[in-house]
């Protein structure tokens, strides 16, 4: 019983193919070997027997290790023929192994000289190894042998059975406890207000992936399973080379091109941390100077952001610059024409893009407004609401939100109504015309009181009245007033237009064109009756 599990240890931790392997207690003595390199085995199924190192005649020392190994294998598939049946026989100036009347291999004088041994001995050597793996070979072969290996296989059926189940048995018992114990070890994954996925959400993708977990390994089990089966038989063991092949090959390759990159990997980590803590650097100088803590004379503060998001940029574009030619495959072909495919889409495709990012790097430059100012862009008058490097928004006082591309606000006019409100005041006139028959001081009076009676005006800032044209019929009178209150102009007109026409009604001065008071018969006038 003891030997039955030493066994099956032994098929579990020994590669494919261990069965066939001799120990070197049990190994008889054979000719000394060069490195594999340098010569070509000859081998009686998977056991290598010795290298040929020379070429006989017209046949290269590989045709020779071939000929010879297929000529055991010849031997071998006669059930008649025994180890002992191999001799010696002189030839000329070769030494000849025959089995019976076939001639197995000639040695020559040569391949006795790289093991500074005679032909003879050489010879001698060589047939002891084909007796001994020959021997073997039917050893492995015989009925006992195969039934042994038979048990031996349906123990490892049995024991991969019981792994399976094993597997299975697990993972029923961990969906099992995580789904008795959802309260405690899940909650909902979210960020702010928005929930990502809810426990019950999250208990779904966990059995999701146990159970993906589960095939990959039962899996896994069944295809190990067949190089280890195929390894027990003789006559199987090159495929379950193979099979093991299948999946060692590349893992053998992927891990050794981890491996390989390591010092690359390394550089690029090195790299990567480096510019992190010095763009944290940076962006330690432009907060304070957008704070005013720190000035720097002809450096505006509310360039300090726009200016530190260039600089992150760019600092990012070099670094990337640095780490291109550590990255894997940099130096392909391939990687290298889908870099110059990228661009050239970029370049194509952001045209118009790339110049609304210019515009708006100048605009940031130029100041020529800010957040929260009112302005007018061609014919558009608001309230910048956003400014960014590809547009520019405006909230009309219909509460329209507007859109202009910064290429368009660079190559038109811009008008600021707040830069200088808050400081001097804006200016805001308004135009009445009246007849010449009006005292031109009554009107100017009617005008400045109608301005005095209007709100969000500076109390600083005296209104005062322009005449801007004398016209054939009509004098023109322009009000102008002083506010502070940009972003209130039209509440402002509207109030201030109510006062003018409320004091002239007062004052019993008509606000009417000359031409239709040239018309009328002269008994109704324009002015409206005063509520009592």
């Amino acid at each position: 019983m003891k030997q039955i599990v030493f066994l099956i240890l032994i098929g579990w931790l020994m590669p494919a193919g261990v069965f066939a392997q001799r120990t070197a207690q049990q190994e008889p003595t054979r000719p000394a070997e060069v490195s594999e390199a340098t010569g070509y085995p000859v081998h009686l199924f998977s056991d290598t027997l010795f290298y040929v190192y020379n070429r006989l005649a017209s046949l290269g020392a590989a045709e020779r290790a071939a000929n010879i190994s297929a000529r055991l294998h010849k031997v071998f598939e006669n059930d008649y023929t025994k180890a002992e049946d191999f001799s010696l026989q002189a030839n000329g100036q070769y030494m000849d192994i025959v089995c019976g009347e076939l001639i197995v291999m000639s040695v020559t004088e040569q391949d006795a000289a790289r093991t500074g041994v005679t032909n003879v001995e050489l010879a001698g050597q060589y047939m002891e190894a084909m007796k001994v793996a020959f021997a073997e070979a039917r050893a492995d072969r015989g009925w006992l042998k195969t039934l042994l290996r038979a048990g031996l296989v349906l123990l490892v059926l049995g024991g991969i059975f019981l792994l399976i189940r094993l597997i299975m048995k697990a993972h029923g018992w961990i969906e099992l406890k995580i789904a008795s114990n959802k309260e405690k070890l899940l909650k909902n994954l979210s960020y702010k207000d928005y929930t990502f996925l809810t426990a019950d959400q999250e208990l779904v993708v966990i059995s999701w992936l146990l159970k993906i977990l589960k095939w990959f390994f039962v899996v896994l089990l069944v295809y190990l399973l067949l190089p280890l089966v195929f390894s027990i038989f003789p006559f199987t063991r090159g495929w379950a080379d193979t099979l093991f092949g299948f999946i060692w090959k590349p893992f053998s390759g992927i891990m050794k091109s981890v491996w390989e990159y390591m010092p690359n990997l390394f550089t690029i980590v090195v790299i990567i941390v480096v510019f992190h803590y010095l763009i944290r650097f940076v962006q330690y100088i432009f907060k304070e100077i957008d704070s005013g803590k720190l000035k720097i004379s002809g450096f505006h503060e509310d360039w300090a952001l726009p200016t530190f998001s260039i600089v992150k940029f760019l600092l990012y574009a070099f670094m990337f610059i640095i780490i291109f030619p550590y990255l894997p495959g940099s130096d392909s072909g391939v990687f290298q024409g889908v870099s110059v495919f990228l661009g050239l889409l970029v370049s194509l495709g952001s045209s118009s893009a790339i110049s609304n990012i210019v515009a708006g790097l100048v605009i940031t430059y130029m100041r020529p407004f800010k957040d929260g100012d009112r302005i007018q862009i061609g014919e558009v008058t608001g309230v910048v609401v956003e400014k960014s490097l590809l547009v520019t928004r405006l909230r009309t006082v219909k509460n329209e939100e507007i859109t202009i591309p910064n290429s368009a606000v660079l190559s038109g006019n811009t008008t600021n109504f707040s830069v200088v409100a808050k400081s001097e005041g804006l200016i805001i006139h308004t135009t009445v015309t009246i007849g010449y028959d009006v005292p031109w001081r009554d009107v100017q009076a009617a005008l400045l009181e109608s301005a005095s009676r209007t709100g969000n005006l500076l109390a600083g800032k005296a209104p005062f009245v322009l005449q801007t044209s004398l016209d054939d019929f009509y004098v023109a009178y322009q009000l102008n007033v002083y506010t502070a209150a940009a972003e209130a102009v039209a509440p402002i007109y509207s109030e201030l237009h109510q006062h003018i026409q409320d004091v002239f009604a007062e004052r019993g001065i008509e606000i009417m064109s000359p031409h239709y008071r040239a018309e009328r018969d002269g008994n109704e006038i324009t002015i409206p009756k005063r509520n009592t």
